[in-house]
């Protein structure tokens, strides 16, 4: 989770489409977006085993748009293939 948040920062859209599956890896770029958001922290909240091969990460994110302040919290799953972890989806509160 570290680590895709950290590409956001710095905008590495290769490496987020390469950590998402592919079974709901978007086809249309990331950054493509007016809006350019200042990423400012995270916080992982929970991290919970819910398989051999699948977790459940709960994170907020901090960030800024044209000033204001906001947040981006989730419970984000992910699933181990061939030793790698790649995000499937999440559930925004």
């Amino acid at each position: 989770m570290r680590s895709r948040y950290s590409a956001y920062v710095h905008r590495l859209e290769t490496y987020l489409l390469a950590t998402w599956h592919t079974g709901t890896r978007p086809s249309s770029p990331l950054f493509d977006r007016v809006d350019n958001p200042r990423w400012l922290g995270l916080e992982i909240k929970l991290h919970e085993t819910t398989g051999s091969d699948s977790a459940i990460v709960e994170f907020v994110a901090h960030y800024k748009i044209g000033g204001r302040a906001h947040r981006l919290h989730e419970s984000s799953r992910f699933v181990r293939e061939d030793g790698r972890w790649f995000y499937v989806d999440g559930d925004h509160s």
